[in-house]
Protein backbone atom coordinates (compact mmCIF):
# COMPACT_ATOMS: atom_id res chain seq x y z
CA UNK A 1 0.00 0.00 0.00
CA UNK A 2 1.63 3.13 -1.08
CA UNK A 3 1.59 6.45 1.21
CA UNK A 4 -1.00 9.01 0.44
CA UNK A 5 0.66 12.03 -1.03
CA UNK A 6 -0.11 15.57 1.08
CA UNK A 7 -1.52 18.73 -0.79
CA UNK A 8 -1.21 21.86 1.41
CA UNK A 9 -4.57 23.81 1.00
CA UNK A 10 -4.67 27.84 2.03
CA UNK A 11 -8.06 28.87 1.68
CA UNK A 12 -10.39 30.69 3.68
CA UNK A 13 -13.57 29.30 3.17
CA UNK A 14 -14.57 26.14 6.07
CA UNK A 15 -16.94 24.55 3.61
CA UNK A 16 -14.79 24.13 1.32
CA UNK A 17 -12.04 22.69 3.18
CA UNK A 18 -14.10 20.02 4.23
CA UNK A 19 -15.93 19.02 0.98
CA UNK A 20 -11.68 19.54 -0.67
CA UNK A 21 -10.47 16.93 2.25
CA UNK A 22 -13.53 14.31 2.18
CA UNK A 23 -13.01 14.38 -2.00
CA UNK A 24 -9.59 14.79 -2.70
CA UNK A 25 -9.28 11.49 0.13
CA UNK A 26 -11.25 9.54 -2.16
CA UNK A 27 -8.81 10.40 -4.24
CA UNK A 28 -5.91 8.98 -2.26
CA UNK A 29 -4.90 12.73 -1.23
CA UNK A 30 -4.06 13.79 2.35
CA UNK A 31 -5.30 17.28 2.34
CA UNK A 32 -4.38 19.52 5.17
CA UNK A 33 -6.27 23.06 5.18
CA UNK A 34 -5.02 26.46 6.38
CA UNK A 35 -7.35 29.51 6.69
CA UNK A 36 -4.84 32.40 6.72
CA UNK A 37 -1.72 32.70 4.71
CA UNK A 38 0.51 32.98 7.41
CA UNK A 39 -0.89 29.77 9.00
CA UNK A 40 -0.13 28.38 5.46
CA UNK A 41 3.42 28.87 4.95
CA UNK A 42 4.51 27.93 8.21
CA UNK A 43 2.59 24.69 7.03
CA UNK A 44 4.70 24.49 3.75
CA UNK A 45 8.11 24.29 5.73
CA UNK A 46 6.81 21.72 8.32
CA UNK A 47 4.99 19.18 6.26
CA UNK A 48 6.36 19.62 2.79
CA UNK A 49 3.26 18.96 0.56
CA UNK A 50 3.77 17.44 -2.79
CA UNK A 51 1.20 20.31 -3.90
CA UNK A 52 -0.28 23.87 -2.76
CA UNK A 53 -3.87 24.55 -3.52
CA UNK A 54 -3.98 28.55 -3.36
CA UNK A 55 -7.01 30.54 -3.10
CA UNK A 56 -6.20 34.28 -4.42
CA UNK A 57 -8.73 35.89 -2.42
CA UNK A 58 -7.21 35.30 1.47
CA UNK A 59 -7.61 37.74 4.63
CA UNK A 60 -4.53 39.88 5.53
CA UNK A 61 -2.27 38.99 2.56
CA UNK A 62 -3.31 38.03 -1.00
CA UNK A 63 -2.68 34.34 -3.18
CA UNK A 64 -0.88 36.46 -5.39
CA UNK A 65 2.02 37.42 -2.57
CA UNK A 66 1.63 34.06 -0.84
CA UNK A 67 2.96 32.20 -3.75
CA UNK A 68 5.62 35.01 -4.68
CA UNK A 69 6.63 34.16 -0.97
CA UNK A 70 6.72 30.78 -1.86
CA UNK A 71 8.62 30.99 -4.82
CA UNK A 72 11.05 32.64 -3.28
CA UNK A 73 11.54 29.27 -1.30
CA UNK A 74 10.40 26.73 -3.24
CA UNK A 75 9.83 25.37 -6.71
CA UNK A 76 6.68 23.21 -5.40
CA UNK A 77 3.91 22.82 -7.46
CA UNK A 78 1.37 25.56 -7.03
CA UNK A 79 -2.51 25.39 -8.25
CA UNK A 80 -4.34 28.95 -7.90
CA UNK A 81 -8.47 29.02 -6.98
CA UNK A 82 -9.38 32.42 -8.41
CA UNK A 83 -13.41 33.81 -8.45
CA UNK A 84 -11.40 36.25 -11.06
CA UNK A 85 -10.89 34.94 -14.17
CA UNK A 86 -9.65 38.51 -16.04
CA UNK A 87 -6.53 37.66 -18.31
CA UNK A 88 -4.58 40.05 -16.14
CA UNK A 89 -5.38 38.02 -12.94
CA UNK A 90 -4.86 35.05 -15.00
CA UNK A 91 -0.84 36.18 -15.97
CA UNK A 92 -0.16 37.78 -12.47
CA UNK A 93 -0.57 34.04 -11.26
CA UNK A 94 1.59 32.72 -13.96
CA UNK A 95 3.96 35.65 -13.91
CA UNK A 96 5.01 34.94 -10.13
CA UNK A 97 5.26 31.08 -10.46
CA UNK A 98 1.82 29.15 -10.62
CA UNK A 99 1.69 26.32 -12.66
CA UNK A 100 -2.22 26.00 -12.78
CA UNK A 101 -5.29 28.08 -12.18
CA UNK A 102 -8.76 26.98 -12.10
CA UNK A 103 -11.69 29.39 -11.37
CA UNK A 104 -14.11 29.12 -9.19
CA UNK A 105 -17.16 28.11 -8.75
CA UNK A 106 -14.90 24.40 -10.04
CA UNK A 107 -16.19 21.24 -10.34
CA UNK A 108 -13.69 19.22 -7.61
CA UNK A 109 -13.55 15.97 -9.97
CA UNK A 110 -11.88 19.03 -12.49
CA UNK A 111 -9.29 20.55 -9.71
CA UNK A 112 -8.58 16.57 -9.18
CA UNK A 113 -7.80 16.11 -13.20
CA UNK A 114 -5.63 18.81 -12.80
CA UNK A 115 -3.66 18.39 -9.66
CA UNK A 116 -2.90 15.13 -11.13
CA UNK A 117 -1.44 16.29 -14.59
CA UNK A 118 0.83 18.62 -12.54
CA UNK A 119 1.96 16.11 -10.74
CA UNK A 120 2.26 13.53 -13.37
CA UNK A 121 3.95 16.33 -15.45
CA UNK A 122 6.53 16.62 -12.51
CA UNK A 123 7.33 12.98 -12.69
CA UNK A 124 7.72 12.13 -16.43
CA UNK A 125 11.08 13.32 -17.43
CA UNK A 126 13.49 11.09 -18.54
CA UNK A 127 16.46 10.06 -16.40
CA UNK A 128 19.28 11.69 -17.41
CA UNK A 129 20.94 15.04 -17.63
CA UNK A 130 22.51 17.56 -20.61
CA UNK A 131 24.91 20.15 -20.53
CA UNK A 132 24.25 22.86 -22.92
CA UNK A 133 27.71 25.40 -22.72
CA UNK A 134 27.20 26.97 -18.97
CA UNK A 135 23.85 25.31 -18.92
CA UNK A 136 23.58 22.08 -17.16
CA UNK A 137 19.86 20.50 -16.78
CA UNK A 138 18.91 17.26 -14.52
CA UNK A 139 16.36 15.71 -16.28
CA UNK A 140 15.79 12.97 -13.42
CA UNK A 141 15.71 15.27 -10.51
CA UNK A 142 14.28 18.05 -12.20
CA UNK A 143 16.29 20.96 -12.01
CA UNK A 144 18.53 23.44 -14.23
CA UNK A 145 22.18 25.01 -13.67
CA UNK A 146 23.83 27.97 -14.69
CA UNK A 147 27.96 27.92 -13.86
CA UNK A 148 26.52 25.26 -11.12
CA UNK A 149 24.05 27.62 -9.71
CA UNK A 150 20.60 26.32 -9.23
CA UNK A 151 18.21 28.55 -11.18
CA UNK A 152 15.02 27.37 -8.96
CA UNK A 153 12.95 26.61 -11.72
CA UNK A 154 9.12 26.01 -11.39
CA UNK A 155 7.26 23.62 -12.92
CA UNK A 156 5.56 25.06 -15.78
CA UNK A 157 9.37 26.68 -16.42
CA UNK A 158 11.17 23.57 -16.12
CA UNK A 159 8.78 21.54 -18.33
CA UNK A 160 9.24 24.26 -21.22
CA UNK A 161 13.17 24.33 -20.71
CA UNK A 162 13.53 20.36 -20.59
CA UNK A 163 11.59 19.66 -24.13
CA UNK A 164 13.79 22.53 -25.59
CA UNK A 165 16.54 20.28 -24.34
CA UNK A 166 15.98 17.08 -25.12
CA UNK A 167 15.70 18.81 -29.01
CA UNK A 168 18.35 21.13 -28.83
CA UNK A 169 19.47 22.46 -31.93
CA UNK A 170 16.21 22.07 -33.16
CA UNK A 171 13.12 24.45 -33.34
CA UNK A 172 10.31 23.31 -30.91
CA UNK A 173 6.97 24.92 -32.22
CA UNK A 174 4.93 27.17 -29.37
CA UNK A 175 1.81 23.84 -30.03
CA UNK A 176 4.52 21.49 -28.81
CA UNK A 177 5.54 23.33 -25.67
CA UNK A 178 1.95 24.44 -25.10
CA UNK A 179 1.36 20.87 -24.67
CA UNK A 180 3.87 20.68 -22.14
CA UNK A 181 2.51 23.29 -20.38
CA UNK A 182 -1.24 21.78 -20.89
CA UNK A 183 -2.43 21.83 -17.00
CA UNK A 184 -2.65 25.82 -18.52
CA UNK A 185 -5.83 26.57 -19.57
CA UNK A 186 -4.18 26.66 -23.21
CA UNK A 187 -7.26 27.28 -25.25
CA UNK A 188 -8.17 30.35 -24.28
CA UNK A 189 -4.82 31.88 -22.79
CA UNK A 190 -1.87 30.90 -24.74
CA UNK A 191 0.18 33.46 -23.44
CA UNK A 192 1.83 30.67 -20.95
CA UNK A 193 4.55 30.13 -23.68
CA UNK A 194 5.32 33.77 -23.80
CA UNK A 195 5.49 34.12 -20.33
CA UNK A 196 7.50 30.75 -19.64
CA UNK A 197 10.22 31.98 -22.19
CA UNK A 198 10.29 35.15 -20.82
CA UNK A 199 10.82 33.68 -17.10
CA UNK A 200 13.43 31.16 -18.14
CA UNK A 201 15.53 34.26 -20.08
CA UNK A 202 15.41 35.94 -16.84
CA UNK A 203 16.72 33.45 -14.75
CA UNK A 204 19.46 32.54 -17.62
CA UNK A 205 20.44 35.95 -17.78
CA UNK A 206 19.75 35.39 -21.78
CA UNK A 207 19.61 38.63 -23.71
CA UNK A 208 16.34 37.96 -26.66
CA UNK A 209 18.85 40.04 -29.25
CA UNK A 210 21.73 38.00 -28.84
CA UNK A 211 20.55 34.56 -27.14
CA UNK A 212 23.58 32.20 -25.77
CA UNK A 213 20.51 29.97 -24.82
CA UNK A 214 17.48 30.66 -26.28
CA UNK A 215 16.68 31.38 -29.95
CA UNK A 216 13.31 32.84 -31.02
CA UNK A 217 12.60 31.48 -34.17
CA UNK A 218 9.70 34.07 -35.49
CA UNK A 219 6.74 32.41 -37.13
CA UNK A 220 8.12 28.87 -35.70
CA UNK A 221 8.44 28.47 -32.09
CA UNK A 222 12.03 28.46 -29.52
CA UNK A 223 15.48 26.29 -29.95
CA UNK A 224 17.41 25.80 -27.09
CA UNK A 225 21.07 26.63 -28.58
CA UNK A 226 24.17 24.67 -27.78
CA UNK A 227 23.44 20.96 -28.58
CA UNK A 228 24.86 18.80 -25.93
CA UNK A 229 27.24 16.61 -28.04
CA UNK A 230 28.11 14.02 -24.95
CA UNK A 231 23.94 13.65 -24.10
CA UNK A 232 22.78 9.76 -24.47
Amino acid sequence: MTMAETILLIEDDLKLQKLLKEYLGSFGFELHAEAHPEDGLQALERIKPSLVILDVMLPGMNGFEVCRRIRQESSIPVVMLTARGEVPDRVAGLEIGADDYILKPFEPRELVARIQTVLRRGRGAPARQGTFGRLRVDFEARTAYLDDRDLSLTTSEFNALAVMARNAGKVVSRDVLMQELRGLDTESFNRSVDIAMSRLRHKLGDNPKFPEFIKTVWGEGYMLLAPDPGDA
